[in-house]
């Protein structure tokens, strides 16, 4: 049976509050999708610890400003997929993406202070269908940050395909999410489905 080539648009990553620490799968991924020639762009959020919705919104704009429309893909976690969210419902002139996954979105009603601004992020399907050729989502089953879950928060509400992770928690380095070989196989591949 022939091998089927390997997807190879940049991918743009857009880490939460308090970024991709050492050791997050985010900064295994980009070094992985590095290692094997693709074009890597970190949303330039400014600081990540002092999270701002302005802000955040024109960096991860000038990221995108520079590539070819459906022409990348972009993984966001955490607090960067809400602005993802912020993102769609309003896009201005940006260039979009073949493919979005959203990651570990925090629910739609937390009430931490210091991201308070990002809540709650527009829930609009239409936007979200118009701002990437396909957007999928993926959350732990048990996430601290999502006690709803993730198809009564976002994925019934937007109706996105959505892969549950049992015992994922936040999908991040605290629930021993470093090396994510499912992530990685998603960007190699062409389809939109998470596994």
């Amino acid at each position: 049976m022939p091998r089927r080539p390997q997807r190879s648009v940049p991918v743009v990553l857009v880490p939460g509050w308090e970024g991709s620490e050492e050791g997050h799968w985010q900064r295994w991924l980009a070094g992985q999708l590095t290692e094997a020639g693709r074009e890597v762009h970190w949303a330039d959020l400014g600081d990540v610890d002092d999270p701002s919705l302005d802000r955040w919104l024109s960096g991860l704009r000038a990221t995108l400003a520079p590539l070819p429309a459906d022409g990348f893909d972009l993984v966001a976690h955490s607090l960067g997929a809400v602005l993802w969210l912020h993102h769609a419902a309003d896009p201005g002139d940006s260039p979009r993406p073949a493919r979005v996954a959203l990651v570990s979105p925090p629910s739609p009603g937390t009430t931490i202070e210091a991201i308070a601004e990002f809540f709650p992020p527009p829930i609009d399907i239409d936007a979200v269908r118009r701002a990437a050729d396909g957007t999928v989502l993926v959350a732990g089953d048990d996430d601290p940050y999502l006690p709803e879950g993730i198809a009564a928060a976002y994925a019934t509400p937007l109706k996105i395909a959505t892969t549950v992770v049992p015992g994922g928690a936040h999908l991040n380095t605290a629930a021993g999410f470093g090396e994510w070989p499912a992530v990685l196989d998603w960007c190699r591949r062409d389809n939109l489905a998470f596994y």
